[in-house]
């Protein structure tokens, strides 16, 4: 018996649960994402189907170039309330298993499991949401998150695959720095500056040239991230979330100043309401603002004292967007709380 990570991973998951309420959709494109009307100007895809990606349409898109790519797509609003209750319905059918749950999200968790046959509980769990939930997902086996989190894109579409120690270098060690979970481009870059481009040469570069480039922290964990070598712990306990926020992006760019400011109240006062429902405080109130251009800039401050009265986040997230020079239309604004968490002043 050995202890294993498991990685659960929805596949189409948005996609997915709009074929299972419409059946007639099941061989169809279709892209989930804004209000479903790929003729508005700034919306973006969410989820896109196996069958719209065969035509290069992909998340992040704008809908406008998806109605372009895949003009025989079915175009669907995002419907969070609907994805939710599958997801819901998800963690049920995982939790009938003995394993330790993890979940990161409607349409992935970890999960732990001792076990001598990984594989057999992979398929079961596969077979499990097929038949009861008619949802497909691919699962990812590792010795810890960061590996069964690889396996699982090895995995999909619909598959198992195993990625530990033993088979890590033959199968990572030519790939992009960028392909590691938790490397983005801009890491990879500065990775690159430093003659380092694949993960084979990641884990063979000296962890105290990697500390110098990046810190002592991030240096050597990607230096372990290079080798394969994760977290093991299963979390069970929900976290509890540090912050909350909420954005908007506008159909039309913002010149008035006054819609401006009530555009943030508002914000406010919608978050306010989330940390109302949560029983928690808010402590700090930060806002965003990007303009037409796209230059995003986020600035914060700290509250006299936590609260939860609306009217005060409203006030303080207005005196935060005084210290933006809104000499530029406006084209998205938000606004977040940051909590309060025990312990932390």
């Amino acid at each position: 018996m050995n202890d294993w990570i498991l990685h659960v991973d929805l596949d189409q998951f948005l996609a997915a649960v709009e074929k299972r309420r419409r059946p007639e959709l099941r061989d169809v494109p279709v892209i989930v994402g804004g209000s479903g009307d790929p003729t508005q100007s700034r919306q973006v895809v969410t989820c896109a189907s196996y069958e719209a990606r065969a035509f290069g349409v992909h998340a992040g898109m704008p809908l406008r170039a998806a109605l372009r790519k895949c003009p025989t797509a079915v175009f669907l609003a995002q419907d969070s309330p609907a994805y939710e209750a599958a997801s819901a319905e998800i963690v049920e059918v995982l939790r009938t298993f003995p394993v330790q749950l993890e979940v990161w999200g409607w349409d992935e968790s970890f999960l732990g499991a001792t076990t001598a046959e990984p594989e057999e509980l992979a398929h079961s769990i596969r077979g499990a949401l097929t038949t009861q939930l008619g949802l497909s997902c691919s699962v990812g086996i590792g010795d810890n998150k960061l590996t069964a989190k690889m396996a699982t894109g090895f995995a999909k579409p619909a598959g198992v695959y195993k990625l530990t120690a033993a088979n890590w270098m033959t199968t990572m060690a030519d790939r992009r720095t960028d392909a590691l979970w938790g490397i983005g481009r801009r890491t990879a870059g500065r990775l690159s500056e430093l003659g380092i481009g694949t993960v084979a040469e990641l884990a063979h570069t000296n962890p105290d040239v990697l500390a110098e480039a990046f810190g002592p922290t991030t240096g050597p964990w990607l230096w372990l991230m290079g080798r394969g070598i994760g977290d093991t712990q299963i979390t069970t306990v929900p976290r509890d979330p540090r912050s909350l926020s909420r954005s908007h992006t506008f159909a039309e760019d913002l010149t008035d100043p006054d819609r401006v400011r009530a555009e943030v109240a508002a914000l406010a006062e919608y978050v306010t309401a989330q940390v109302v429902e949560l029983q928690r405080s808010v402590a700090r109130v930060a806002v965003t603002v990007r303009t037409a251009s796209f230059y995003t800039r986020t600035k914060i401050m700290k509250l006299p004292a936590p609260t939860v009265d609306a009217a005060v986040v409203a006030a303080a997230a207005l005196q935060v967007l005084e210290r933006f020079e809104l000499t530029r239309p406006v084209r998205l604004l938000g606004v977040r709380c940051e909590l309060v968490v025990e312990g932390v002043a």
